[in-house]
């Protein structure tokens, strides 16, 4: 996160904060920070370039007080930097730890940060190019537009909701002598999928999901598919359930239950979920066809079966019809309608839906 321009106004005139009079936040930015600690898991960063910090233009005893004062209010109402990054060259040094350049932000790259869905947030384009270079998506403050920014607006209050509300996710890699596999789920998305498994119909059905569910997830699996297709779509059945687990989180202020019928030409599926912490499948399909295009007909309870074991809900399926695709496909996308229901969150409302105390 940048600071000047995007958590604190930047004066016109030297574009230094060199005074505690100068010192003036942005429109709703601290609350709308403080909503994004209290509702997300996200680590907070401050990088920011000072032109010749530490030399007589821009002396050290005129920077401080003014960013101390800054981060004291910020940590008053909860909202901490897990670290902060100053370069203080000059822009005409192009050094490597000046963004848009990463030389002070290697440390990020260790694999242990989830950097595809991380954002850097500042106004200007270096903060945008910023992000590409680290992998990571774009938030632009102000009246600049740019399309690589995920969102370009000069409202803090969007921002906090934007990120607030794309907070419900998790990513899982799964990796064993059968199969390598990378699910990252997002629960109020778009319905957006990237999807490879090297099973085209499976592929297909997994898409329908995300449309449907209103969930955005990527998917990829290497799987041992010279044997068959088992390992692949029971272990992406695992990776999915345990990242959707992962993303629901404790549950509070959700519907918890789903039900949907749903028509496809001939077939009718009608799925019913409970995230109850409790799993269990009611299944009440039959099939006439080994397989559909590459995917074996079996594998559909299966993927079930695994995927409530690692969510921990319970899914209850009955599909009748005469045409197999027409079957299959009604199945999944009921469930997502299901699944879609189930997640939604009542604004306002932090309560378990259950009287135990716990799901």
């Amino acid at each position: 996160m940048d600071r000047d321009g995007t958590l604190i106004v930047e004066p016109t005139d030297n574009f230094q904060i060199d005074s505690l009079e100068k010192l003036e936040f942005l429109p709703s930015v601290i609350t709308s920070l403080s909503r994004i600690v209290n509702q997300t898991d996200f680590v907070l960063i401050m990088v920011t370039n000072q032109d010749g910090l530490g030399t007589a233009s821009f002396p050290e005893e005129s920077f401080w007080g003014a960013h101390n004062k800054m981060l004291k209010i910020l940590e008053n109402e909860g909202v901490k930097f897990a670290k902060i990054h100053i370069d203080r060259s000059f822009e005409h040094e192009n050094l490597p730890t000046r963004k848009p350049n990463i030389g002070m932000l290697h440390e990020y790259l260790n694999g242990e940060y989830d950097l595809a869905h991380s954002y850097v947030i500042g106004d200007r384009i270096t903060d945008v190019e910023l992000a590409q270079k680290l992998g990571t998506r774009a938030i632009l403050v102000g009246d600049k537009k740019d399309s690589r920014a995920v969102l370009c607006t000069s409202n803090w209050k969007e921002i906090s909701a934007y990120l607030t509300k794309s907070s419900r996710t998790a990513s899982v890699t799964r990796k064993t002598n059968e199969t390598e596999i990378k699910a990252w789920i997002c629960l109020d998305g778009t319905g957006n999928a990237e999807v490879k498994t090297g099973i085209g119909f499976f592929d297909h059905l997994i898409e329908q999901f995300a449309k449907h569910s209103l969930c955005d997830l990527e998917l990829e699996v290497k799987g041992d598919l010279h044997i068959d297709e088992h390992h692949s779509m029971e272990d992406a059945a695992l990776a999915l359930g345990e990242a959707f687990a992962k993303a629901v989180g404790d549950k509070r202020g959700i519907t918890r239950y789903g039900h949907f019928n749903l028509p496809m030409d001939d077939a009718l599926a009608q799925v019913a979920v409970d995230l109850s912490g409790r799993p269990w499948v009611i299944w009440q399909v039959e099939f006439r066809r080994e397989k559909i295009g590459d995917m074996p007909t079996e594998m559909a309870f299966h993927f079930f079966k695994s995927f409530t074991d690692a969510a921990k809900c319970n899914v209850n399926i009955k599909v009748e019809g005469e045409n197999e695709h027409h079957k299959v496909e009604a199945m999944f996308k009921a469930f997502a309608r299901a699944i879609r229901m189930a997640v939604r969150r009542t604004p306002g409302d932090s309560s378990l839906p259950t009287t135990k105390g716990m799901l």
